[in-house]
Order: C-alpha cells, then sequence, then structure tokens
C-alpha cells in the first residue's frame, strides 16, 4: 500500500493506517488526517487499558504514527527515526521537536510517562521564546495539557512564535 504522504516513512505509514482501523472497528468513526478527528483520538487513547503493557505500546506506537502525520499535514516536518517508530521524533519547521509517542503515552496516563519523552524540544537560540510562549498560555487542568488535541493547538501556536521570530530577524536583518 502506497503511503499517504509520500516523505511518509514506510513504518510511520503502515503504523498509522492501522490505527485509523483500530479506532473504526472501536468507535465506529473513520480518521481521515484532519486535525478536527484529535477529539475522537483523545477519546479512544483514554480507554486503553493500562493494565496491558502488550496493547497499551501498540497503541502508543500506531497512535503516534497517526498524531505525527496529522501534524505534519497541517505544520510540516520530518520523521527522525530512533530505533522503532514507536520512539521516533517529528522535527517541525524551525526546529521544534516531539515525540508523537510520547504524546499519546501521556495522554493515555494523563501525565508524564517515565518510558517515554513527553516534553518538546528546541534548538537553544529558541528555547526562551518557546518557554516564554507556553508560560503566557492560559492556565489549564493536567488532562487537557496531556491531550493530544490541546497539544496540537500549542504546536500551532509555537508554530507560530517560530514564524514571528524569523519575520522579526529577517526585518532586523534589512535595517542593518
Amino acid at each position: 500500500m502506497a503511503p499517504m504522504n509520500p516523505d511518509t516513512p514506510r513504518e510511520i505509514d503502515e503504523y498509522a493506517q492501522n490505527l485509523v482501523e483500530y479506532v473504526e472497528r472501536a468507535l465506529g468513526v473513520r480518521l481521515d488526517y484532519a486535525s478536527e478527528t484529535l477529539p475522537v483520538l483523545d477519546h479512544y487513547v483514554r480507554q486503553v487499558p493500562t493494565d496491558h503493557p502488550g496493547a497499551r505500546a501498540l497503541v502508543i506506537a500506531t497512535a503516534g504514527a497517526y498524531y505525527g502525520e496529522v501534524v505534519r499535514a497541517r505544520v510540516g516536518g520530518s520523521w527522525v527515526e530512533h530505533g522503532e517508530p514507536g520512539n521516533w521524533r517529528l522535527v517541525l519547521p524551525g526546529g521544534l521537536s516531539f515525540s508523537p509517542a510520547g504524546f499519546v503515552a501521556a495522554a493515555i496516563a494523563g501525565g508524564e510517562v517515565d518510558d517515554y519523552d513527553t516534553g518538546f524540544d528546541a534548538p537553544p537560540k529558541m528555547r526562551h521564546h518557546f518557554e516564554a510562549a507556553l508560560d503566557a498560555m492560559a492556565p489549564m487542568t493536567e488532562r487537557e495539557y496531556y491531550s493530544l488535541s490541546t497539544r496540537f493547538d500549542t504546536i500551532e501556536h509555537l508554530q507560530d512564535v517560530v514564524l514571528a521570530r524569523a519575520a522579526a530577524e529577517k526585518a532586523k536583518g534589512r535595517r542593518e
């Protein structure tokens, strides 16, 4: 089967397509890689039994692949291999990166998870801008913070910060 996006690694595409099938069987809803489907994905991952490590690991890997592809479709970016596809990172234009599977693991747990990277990483020159942007965001509950829908909104916001910083740097360069 051909990937949804020709830039998508085959393994990621297969995992994401498997997730689409799992959700359709479980909830009767066919995910279409649009950001509007993320509340359905949030609902699905909240149903994952935490006492079944094999099922949990499979959902983390497949939902991580799907989530990463939703982000890439909207924001851009590229996958960076780190062993198994469940450990891969997504690097967005401007350098912000994260582990989609880590975000899914945190959404299932409703908080940080020891075995997964559940945070954002940014190039050193942009970190203080991202931290300031995150600090300025409205307060939210822990469940909201770890939901995939909210994390998607945060990613879009941080990408806006990247674009604004790039525009400011470009304007500064023209003035000098």
